[in-house]
């Protein structure tokens, strides 16, 4: 994969930028102006901003909860994600949640479900749209080794590849899901081997190795763009700290964290970057510099930002009594309507697709 110095910085920026948001968010915590838990993805910079840097604008991905760095990738804001943290009221969920249970469809980010392994049916809703409507759209859906063992995963992957859909799964195999080692979860030794089995390609790599994650997604969603159908990519990676702050992961072997830590994927990056003369320690201070200034800035937008709305409660709860406009495809009929039921009545209402309003946002 040949990539220029200038998206080469780009990269190393996105994976410093999503480390040190997590860092913040991590002491936020600890300071107790975070409630709830709070989980980090520390380790798995390469794969979640490899995988998602593969992508098209167009295209859409199903994230879990340890994806920041696809989000960042995405463009979503530092300042709404550290708002969606400190459940301030002009959050993505408006102060209803405090975690990264969040999409931005306008950037083609579906919401994760907190039941891990759930999403990906969802996941091969959107593809199976895509794919109806004729797109050359994208949908890559992340999910961890412990997620694999759920009756949702071997669904998703049998209905993906009985249908060919534009479908790309990425496992990030952090070894552990919760607690429970790899080698108690499952007998095989690579993941990838349980595409075969549905009749996909299916291929493991270095997670820590950003051009190994990125050719291989790449990879996978050039397969997948070209109508061949799904694929899936394991990518063999180590979290850091435990599932969650109250982890104190003391399950992992301290020989095996020291062996993990040697192989950080921020600092292999940077180590190649240094050795290509891509990086200078001048050109390192001045991104250190704007990364703090970025986290500090969202840090404080979010503390100035008010407080959860209580008159906003039953927003998005309910299903609206009139009818509710969706955007659509360029092209579609500007009054197609498709009869729903009010969730709280009982009584059809309409949803309606307005074709310009989706013309008018390309």
């Amino acid at each position: 994969m040949e990539l220029e110095r200038a998206n080469l910085l780009q990269i190393y920026r996105f994976m410093r930028l999503t480390r040190a948001m997590e860092d913040r968010i991590r002491t936020l915590f600890l300071q107790g102006r975070i409630v709830g838990g709070v989980y980090t993805a520390q380790g798995h910079e390469a794969t979640t901003v490899g995988a998602a840097m593969t992508l098209h604008d167009g295209d859409c991905i199903v994230p879990q909860h340890r994806d920041l760095g696809m989000h960042i990738v995405r463009r979503v804001s530092p300042r709404s994600i550290m708002c969606q943290w400190l459940a301030r009221g002009n959050s993505p969920t408006l102060g209803r949640d405090g975690q990264m249970h969040i999409g931005d469809m306008h950037q083609g980010i579906v919401p994760m479900i907190s039941m891990l392994g759930e999403s990906l049916p969802v996941a091969c809703g959107v593809a199976l749209t895509m794919k109806m409507r004729k797109r050359s759209t994208i949908v890559l859906a992340s999910c961890g080794d412990g997620a694999t063992n759920t009756g949702s995963f071997h669904e998703a992957l049998n209905f993906a590849a009985v249908q060919k859909l534009p479908l790309v799964f990425v496992i990030e195999n952090n070894g552990y899901a919760y607690s429970t080692p790899t080698s108690k979860q499952f007998a095989i030794q690579n993941l990838s081997d349980r595409a075969l089995a549905y009749g996909m390609p299916g291929r493991s790599v270095d997670g820590n190795d950003i051009f190994a994650v990125m050719e291989a997604v790449e990879q996978a969603v050039d397969h997948a763009r070209s109508g061949q159908g799904p694929a899936l990519v394991e990518c063999k990676t180590f979290r850091v700290r435990g599932h969650s702050e109250a982890d104190k992961a003391d399950y992992v072997p301290e020989d095996v964290r020291a062996e993990w830590l040697k192989k950080d994927p921020i600092q292999r990056f940077e180590n190649y970057l240094f050795q290509e003369d891509i990086l200078t320690e001048a050109a390192r201070g001045e991104i250190d510099a704007q990364i703090k200034a970025t986290v500090d800035d969202a840090v404080h937008f979010a503390e100035q930002s008010p407080a959860p709305d209580e008159t906003t409660v039953a927003q998005y709860v309910f299903a609206p009594d009139g009818p509710i406009a969706i955007v659509g495809e360029p092209g579609a009929e500007n009054a197609q309507h498709i009869n729903a039921y009010d969730s709280r009545t009982g009584q059809p209402f309409h949803i309606v697709y307005k074709a310009e309003e989706a013309a008018g946002r390309r």
